[in-house]
């Protein structure tokens, strides 16, 4: 019974609160709107998201794998003359696969597929 008789006095006091005695003048409250309203338009001129391009990262797999191999390649094989011609091939299958990336970025919309799109955090985000 205590419980409720403290919670219709905290919500009196609450709603004694709420009441405004004193109203902002017109010409504030103008100039308050004015000001949201370039806050919001320059907040909208303003992008929404971030953009992470990941164009490059087939190229730098490619590379970073056919270089591993190679390594692999010298170290493993006994027979010089083969582990470096197969070092030497995995090398030029990493140069191929950097000038494929290249034509693909100037001949297809390859940056714009690869793109991730990342939400800003913020009021109006």
């Amino acid at each position: 019974m205590k419980d409720n008789y403290s919670n219709k006095n905290i919500d009196e006091i609450i709603k004694e609160s709420m009441k405004i005695k004193d109203k902002p003048t017109v010409a504030l409250n103008n100039k308050l709107k004015a000001r949201i309203y370039q806050q919001e338009a320059v907040i909208r001129t303003q992008q929404q998201t971030r953009k992470l391009s990941l164009w490059y990262l087939p190229m730098l797999v490619n590379v970073v794998i056919f270089l591993l191999l190679a390594v692999v390649s010298v170290m493993t094989i006994q027979n010089i003359y083969l582990s470096y011609f197969v070092a030497g091939v995995c090398v030029y299958i990493g140069i191929a696969g950097v000038f494929l990336t290249i034509v693909g970025v100037k001949r297809t919309n390859m940056k714009e597929n690869l793109t991730i799109y990342i939400k800003k955090r913020g009021v109006f985000a």
